[in-house]
């Protein structure tokens, strides 16, 4: 026995070693898929909220309260695993502890109480989800909910258009069973690299998933969202390029070549000729009026740069620092549309390194699976992806929030130092 085993206090070693207790896989899996389904606030959030946000809502409110509490029921049902899980992501742990702890400076603070919950339940159902599955479940657990999030999509678009088609700003854009149309082509996307990975886990049948990715991407043209396309396109890209680098040394030398090639090109050309650049891609120089209220929000950022605002709270204190930004833009800003900023708001610049520090690690060690590993189609394409959208949405760190759930638990299951592959 090590010295640290021997030191380690008998209760400790008894959980981690524990067993988890009996259950029906069949049920587990179901709530997987539902809780996943919930957290994209699909269909229940455009019925009960349609504003665009489930505070206005006390259902969607009180919904989740059920599904945290079967989330904990069942993290107990295995407290071994979940105490590895735990233990490999400190980092996303002290992200977390962070912005509960913002409550001691926040501007609303029963509103950073109440969403800071929230934030460490999501969180849970991801770590529970790395926890619970393999690798090759969960991934095939996150494309089947997808494929429903497409399905139900495109029917409401097609059998209710008064709901699943855009009809004012965006005329004829679809939303699915989305908000608006940019949530439907970012899910969307992700469902195409999920599909991409499904196939990869589940080569049986290859043809049915890719089927379900190529639905996914149709879905993500005709919802118009040019971000999402742009992120689409990255997963395509990220997934191809691995698919090349295995292929040998050769290829692998030479997607490095071009990754490292495109992206000093692109970096030159937002560099001498942004504007340009935008318009080529049928946006804005300001990208829709993004500049305008970022200039702005700097500013705020400046005069509390260390604490923030507190977690989720500058933007429903109406006689707070809000106020000001809305008279310098003109019009009810409704978030920062950019996930690193609203971090900032919440959290200071230190809350913007963790960020940083919690994603590039997970981004890294997608990297380190290139050559292994087919789960490396959705890890590094999926962390890619979350950056790159948010530069332009407030997507980083939310709760009840499909996409951070799903960081969650690839970001724990790539943190797990054996190879997760086999059935737990």
């Amino acid at each position: 026995m090590s010295p640290i085993a021997a030191r380690e206090p008998l209760f400790l070693s008894v959980l981690r070693q524990a067993p988890g207790l009996r259950s029906v896989r069949f049920v587990e899996a179901g709530f997987t898929v539902l809780g996943l389904f919930l957290f994209s606030q699909a269909l229940i959030g455009p019925l009960f909220a349609p504003s665009g946000s489930e505070e206005t809502s006390i259902i969607l409110r009180l919904m989740w309260l059920p599904v945290y509490a079967v989330t904990l029921v069942l993290m107990l049902a295995r407290p071994g695993a979940i105490l590895r899980t735990l233990s490999g992501n400190l980092l996303v742990l002290m992200l977390i502890g962070l912005m509960a702890v913002s409550v001691t400076w926040s501007v609303a603070p029963d509103v950073t109480i109440r969403r800071s919950f929230a934030l460490a339940m999501s969180s849970c159902f991801g770590l529970w989800m790395a926890s619970r599955w393999s690798w090759r479940e969960m991934i095939l657990l996150i494309a089947s909910t997808f494929v429903l999030l497409a399905l139900a999509s495109a029917m409401m678009a097609l059998a209710v258009p008064s709901m699943g088609v855009d009809h004012e700003v965006h005329a004829g854009a679809w939303k699915g069973v989305f908000w608006e149309k940019n949530t439907l082509g970012a899910v969307m996307a992700w469902g195409a690299v999920s599909g991409y990975a499904a196939s990869r886990v589940d080569p049986k049948h290859w043809l049915f998933w890719m089927g379900c990715a190529v639905m996914c991407v149709a879905l993500v043209l005709l919802s118009t969202s040019k971000t999402a396309l742009l992120s689409c396109l990255l997963g395509t890209g990220i997934a191809v390029g691995i698919a090349l680098c295995r292929r040998g040394f050769g290829f692998a030398s030479l997607m490095m070549f071009l990754g490292l090639t495109g992206g000093i090109t692109i970096a030159m050309i937002l560099l001498v000729a942004p504007v340009e650049a935008l318009q080529a891609l049928g946006r804005d120089a300001t990208l829709t009026g993004r500049t305008d209220i970022w200039g702005v929000l700097i500013e705020e950022i400046r005069a509390v740069p260390w604490t923030g605002y507190g977690y989720r709270a500058f933007w429903v204190a109406d006689n707070g620092p809000v106020f000001w930004v809305r008279q310098a833009t003109n019009w009810d800003v409704p978030t920062a549309h950019n996930g690193w900023i609203e971090i900032a708001l919440a959290i200071g610049i230190p809350g913007v390194v963790l960020t940083a520090v919690v994603y590039l690690q997970a981004f890294l060690r997608g990297v380190g699976r290139i050559f292994r590993g087919p789960e490396t189609y959705w890890a590094l394409a999926f962390v890619a992806m979350l950056f790159l959208v948010s530069i332009s949405e407030s997507n980083l760190v939310q709760q009840n929030s499909l996409g951070w759930v799903l960081f969650v638990a690839t970001s724990a299951k790539l943190a797990e130092r054996r190879d997760g592959s086999a059935s737990r």
